[in-house]
């Protein structure tokens, strides 16, 4: 009874961690029951703390883009931006004033310590905050040696940090009293343990790894209910819209904030050629808008036809989007380009896309059946045939003979007698998905490369890098093996190997992905991500950059723990069709539980990394508007989260009083304070007048105030010269001058709040501001000049009285 008093909520952590209780009526065992029970002990292994860092606003922590100048102990990894850093400073300078005024001991050093935990990359756990349900902590857990030393020395700070009443009589209590009110069930978590255990921070910051070596992921569902998607890619023209389409045929627009469009962008149902069988693999295969499609509207497309109800072929079309909708097709614009007969059901290619060059790539099949019998060499060793082949053609140019292109001047085998001009590379058997690398986003390194997914036959699975002229072996060779052997011996076969290969024991038909460059999750930053249709495996891929050889880093969902934050899932549907990135660089994989093109059973997820995220506003986006005519379908998901949302929480709602410390507030002025897991504080003035005339004035963009040092007291001198800070210039970000056409108006962030494609950050400021810490004004002294801190001018019972009555909000869902 007396624990539950003490920590009424430390049973809501029951299921992740548990600490034995003494039990008030004890029971001396028999020597029988003794050996027993240290030989359990012994047997069972000692479990190490496990790592879950995470903010206040249920995010994981993050590297600050600039230093912080007050918790500096935190400017590498944690919590707090700028802005924040500056706020909690603010707070603790109007604190420090308070105890001056009273003559109290200021306790600088844990004062500074205990609030400085609002940065800490476990806050939330420091905070007992792991959850949306979560009833937060007003003062951070704190270890009974750490909390002792405080008690005795610091208690009067109490009331200065929290509004709680409870809190505030406990203070003036016992050590014992106090310590087990502010305690953590869990001691690794307390400070100032938490900066101590090497479970907790030797990886910090770091992709989560199990046993194994295997990187934890996470990921978020952003689509349902399609049936075979097999692709998802954007437009490129700034809207943000992903387009995803079936292999039935259609096409559908999905806006930034994860909603649908009701009316298909392309409706080729009718012409395509497909079946409901399983695993069939004819259908819409591949799309590819133009470079330049914001100002030309042109896109092109893939998919298979039947000519007569007997000839099977493969066309490649262009077409264009109606001058009157942009998030239609116009229909009658297609203009077949090029088409190419299949002699069989299987190994139809279907990847089109753009080079940094300009030139369109098609990535066609070897035809199809086993071990491609077409002809002495096969279809992919033969470079007058077009199957099993790159191609590489100018779309922007007719050619003079009647055709719909143009051969590029520096194609390889443009003067290679019997050789057919559009080979760019060949000796490919079905590659299945690839993508251009948009480069590292600081140095541009591996900006261009063509990564491919090339499915094997019996043996392996491999990933190739696509060069001009390259002979990817095919049918010689499987992988790094032979597979026609005396095709393999050939002295002029020179083939290009593949960068990575996999056994069939790992998996049978590949599916090519992409590089990561996106913002989100910049632990990511350079791996090749893919996966396999066949056993659902997702991979990854990492550069040597100094030997350019590749090495694979095995990719698992993340343990429960890992992915315990709001509107994460740790699991996906088996069969992976394909890999997408929408036009920030995100990374999507588009799955099905049924690879029928009649189940509806498909399903996008988007790629997540809980060990780290960018630092809030540094991913926000600026989507042009999207002009819409029919009806938007809303997002709802399916896919059961981690946490999920529709239980019953196991805790009380959170409380109306604000997570941590508070500043105090006077007649003449008032100040706003920062906001911890999205809680947004209503500061109320005791005079509505000196509100109105004083109130502290937001930062301006480019500018630092300029303060001048405060008088102070002789002997506060030494504690004033070490928090002083070295003002910065504040950076401000560019407009967008984006353009679109069709013609539309830009749309203001309010319109993307609710997106689900995308994150929000807790901070909605995209502007880092940088100022210096206020310096501080000598106690009861007339203001001589300009100061940013705020003076007491009121008793301490009007103070008390105003705390009590301040309240904040609840902290409401970052996924509703």
């Amino acid at each position: 009874m007396r624990d539950a008093a003490l920590h009424p909520r430390v049973g809501r952590c029951a299921v992740l961690r548990k600490v034995a209780r003494p039990s008030t009526s004890k029971k001396t065992p028999s020597l029988p029951e003794f050996i027993l029970l240290m030989s359990v002990m012994l047997l069972v292994p000692v479990q190490p703390a496990s790592a879950h860092p995470q903010c206040l606003d249920f995010e994981p922590p993050f590297k600050p883009s600039w230093h912080l100048e007050f918790c500096t102990q935190y400017e590498q990894f944690g919590c707090c931006d700028q802005k924040t850093d500056n706020m909690i400073a603010e707070r603790y300078w109007d604190i420090i004033d308070q105890l001056e005024a009273t003559g109290h001991e200021l306790c600088a050093d844990m004062l500074k310590e205990i609030m400085c935990q609002e940065c800490s990359p476990y806050a939330a756990h420091l905070y007992d905050a792991e959850d949306p349900y979560t009833p937060v902590r007003e003062l951070p857990g704190l270890c009974f040696g750490y909390c002792s030393e405080f008690h005795g020395k610091c208690r009067h700070v109490v009331k200065y940090l929290t509004g709680n009443q409870l809190l505030w009589d406990t203070s003036g209590r016992d050590v014992s009293t106090f310590c087990s009110m502010v305690d953590l069930s869990d001691q690794d978590y307390c400070y100032p343990n938490v900066l101590k255990s090497p479970d907790l921070n030797s990886n910090l910051g770091q992709v989560a790894e199990d046993p194994r070596g295997c990187l934890q992921v996470c990921l978020t569902e952003v689509a349902n209910n399609l049936r075979n998607p097999v692709l998802m890619l954007h437009s490129g023209d700034g809207t943000h819209r992903m387009f995803v389409a079936e292999q039935v045929g259609f096409v559908w627009v999905y806006l930034h904030d994860g909603s649908r469009l009701e009316q298909p962008f392309l409706d080729m149902s009718g012409e395509v050629m497909t079946t409901p069988w399983l695993g069939d693999e004819r259908g819409f295969l591949g799309m590819a808008f133009h470079p330049k499609y914001r100002d030309n509207g042109r896109f092109f497309i893939y998919y298979s036809i039947q000519v007569n109800s007997e000839l099977e072929k493969v066309r490649v079309s262009e077409m264009k989007v109606s001058a009157h909708d942009m998030n239609v097709a116009d229909l009658y614009s297609e203009r077949a380009i090029l088409e190419i007969e299949e002699p069989a059901a299987n190994h139809n290619g279907g990847q089109l896309l753009f080079g940094l060059d300009g030139y369109l790539y098609i990535f066609t099949g070897d035809g199809g059946k086993a071990g491609d019998p077409f002809g002495k060499y096969g279809n992919a060793q033969n470079k007058s045939a077009l199957l099993g082949k790159v191609l590489r053609i100018d779309v922007d140019v007719s050619d003079t003979r009647g055709k719909q292109y143009r051969i590029p001047a520096d194609n390889p085998f443009l003067h290679e007698q019997d050789a057919r001009p559009e080979v760019y590379a060949y000796g490919v058997r079905n590659m299945w998905r690839c993508s251009v690398d948009r480069g590292d986003p600081v140095s541009r390194y591996g900006r261009g490369r063509i990564f491919c997914g090339d499915v094997g036959q019996n043996r392996y699975e491999e990933i190739d890098v696509i060069v001009k002229g390259g002979n990817y072996g095919w049918r010689a060779k499987e992988g790094f093996e032979c597979y026609d052997v005396k095709m393999c011996h050939s002295s002029t076969l020179n083939d290009i190997l593949p960068v990575f290969a996999y056994s069939h024991h790992v998996g049978k038909s590949v599916t090519g992905g992409y590089v990561y460059r996106g913002c989100e999750s910049p632990n990511l930053n350079g791996l090749y991500i893919f996966g396999d249709f066949m056993s659902g495996r997702i991979m990854a891929l990492e550069e040597d950059k100094t030997t350019g050889s590749w090495k694979e880093r095995s990719v698992c969902m993340g343990e429960t723990k890992t992915c315990s934050f709001p509107g994460l899932i740790n699991h996906h549907h088996k069969f992976i069709i394909s890999f997408a990135e929408d036009e920030a660089g995100e990374l999507y994989f588009l799955a099905t539980a049924y690879p029928s093109t009649m189940s509806p059973s498909g399903t996008i997820f988007k790629f997540m990394d809980p060990s780290r995220r960018a630092p809030p506003g540094k991913c926000k986006q600026k989507p042009l508007s999207v002009k819409v005519r029919g009806k938007k379908i809303p997002f709802v998901p399916r896919e059961r989260t981690v946490l999920d949302t529709n239980e019953k929480p196991t805790r009380p709602p959170p409380r109306k009083f604000k997570l941590t410390t508070k500043p105090t507030t006077t007649a003449a002025s008032a100040t706003t304070t920062t906001t911890s897991a999205a809680v947004k504080p209503k500061w109320k003035s005791l005079d509505k007048k000196a509100r109105k005339t004083n109130t502290l004035q937001p930062w301006k963009k480019n500018k630092v105030p300029n303060k001048q040092p405060a008088k102070a007291q002789t002997k506060k001198n030494t504690l004033r010269q070490k928090s002083k800070a070295q003002s910065k210039k504040t950076t401000a970000k560019k407009p967008f001058k984006g353009k679109v056409k069709p013609k539309t108006n830009q749309t203001s962030t309010a319109d993307f709040k609710s997106n689900t494609l995308k994150k929000p950050n807790s901070l909605k400021d995209n502007t880092i501001h940088t100022r210096k810490i206020p310096p501080r004004k000598a106690a009861q002294k007339p203001i001589g000049h300009k100061k940013n801190s705020i003076k007491l001018k009121e008793s301490a019972k009007q103070y008390h009285a105003f705390m009590n009555k301040t309240q904040t909000n609840p902290a409401p869902s970052l996924f509703q």
